[in-house]
């Protein structure tokens, strides 16, 4: 299919991702170990996983038309982060497939008993990935545009730029994924986050990314980010539920779903894809789509790995209802 077919297909997509489509490699330790300490795996598994690629999947789940921008390496990793995209209807077209010995990024997922993670990034495919104007166009057709802050700063920057430039783009969603020490060098910088803030459409981080960035608890990260001009945004807090700002300005606290837990692992990227399935794309009340996506991170929680267990929207409601 030639590239124009592409560009023209995107314009059926509800929301395209631009970022980290990764392979996870989950290690279950004895324990996190300390500085100069140790550990002893006692179970290993690999699944795909990326911030732009879980969110594309979870909107898929959810029955969302997405698409992908990414980068993958030259290696066996590339074929089943590819496979997997394909198989849950997700367009991969624009995904390309890296130079001659370059390798797919990866993430090493360290756990332990008690599901307490340290995540360790590597591989060179998604640093390396930079905007076309084919890509771009891809993107202006989409209905939503979603990033994070592992995506590199060029990207971050080029659609940053695109946004302020006032042309013709769909709604922004950024995710600041990561503190900013473990973004140095390698991906979005803060001084791109500054100029990302007035033209941002929603703007969604973790309490330790917020307080990495502005310095301040969840509650003051909401207030800083209206503030400084942000339409919507979300602070999620892990099992302490999460943190809205509306377009009226209002704060909504959403409380998280207890349930039996079997991994962590992309709870926060679920949550912002039933965030953007109701708020942005199905213009539902701020504090509906909020309880729609802790239900979402909560289902996902039930299953191993990033996109175990991903709900379909019936299972979401379901879920809901018995509430």
């Amino acid at each position: 299919m030639s590239d124009f077919d592409a560009r023209a297909d995107s314009a059926r997509l509800d929301a395209v991702a631009v970022g980290s489509a990764v392979e996870d490699r989950i290690y279950g330790l004895t324990n996190l170990p300390e500085p100069d300490g140790g550990a002893f795996v006692r179970d290993e598994a690999t699944a795909t996983g990326g911030v732009a690629a879980n969110v594309a999947a979870a909107l898929a789940e959810l029955g969302r038309e997405t698409g992908v921008v990414s980068r993958v390496g030259d290696d066996e990793a590339a074929d089943r982060i590819l496979a997997d995209l394909r198989e849950r209807g997700i367009d991969a077209r624009r995904v390309r497939r890296g130079d001659p010995g370059e390798r797919t990024t990866y993430s090493m997922i360290l756990r332990d008993p008690d599901g307490e993670r340290m995540i360790v990034n590597g591989g060179e495919a998604v640093p390396n990935l930079r905007l076309s104007a084919d890509d771009r166009d891809y993107v202006r057709r989409a209905g939503l545009a979603f990033t994070s802050a592992y995506a590199p700063d060029p990207v971050v920057s080029d659609l940053v730029n695109a946004k302020k430039r006032g042309e013709r783009f769909p709604p922004l969603v950024f995710d600041l994924s990561g503190p900013l020490s473990e973004l140095e060098d390698r991906a979005t910088r803060p001084e791109t986050l500054d100029a990302l803030l007035p033209v941002c459409d929603c703007f969604v981080a973790n309490a330790v990314s917020a307080r990495s960035y502005l310095g301040e608890g969840p509650r003051g990260a909401i207030e800083t980010l209206r503030e400084r001009s942000v339409r919507r945004a979300a602070v999620t807090r892990g099992t302490e539920g999460a943190l809205l700002l509306t377009e009226d300005d209002e704060i909504l606290e959403i409380p998280a779903f207890a349930v039996e837990t079997a991994d962590t692992t992309g709870a926060g990227d679920a949550f912002t894809a039933g965030l953007l399935h109701e708020w942005l794309l199905g213009e539902r009340p701020p504090r509906e789509a909020g309880r729609f996506a802790a239900a979402a991170a909560a289902l996902n929680c039930t299953a191993e790995t990033a996109r175990g267990g991903l709900p379909t929207e019936s299972e979401v409601r379901a879920f809901l209802d018995s509430r």
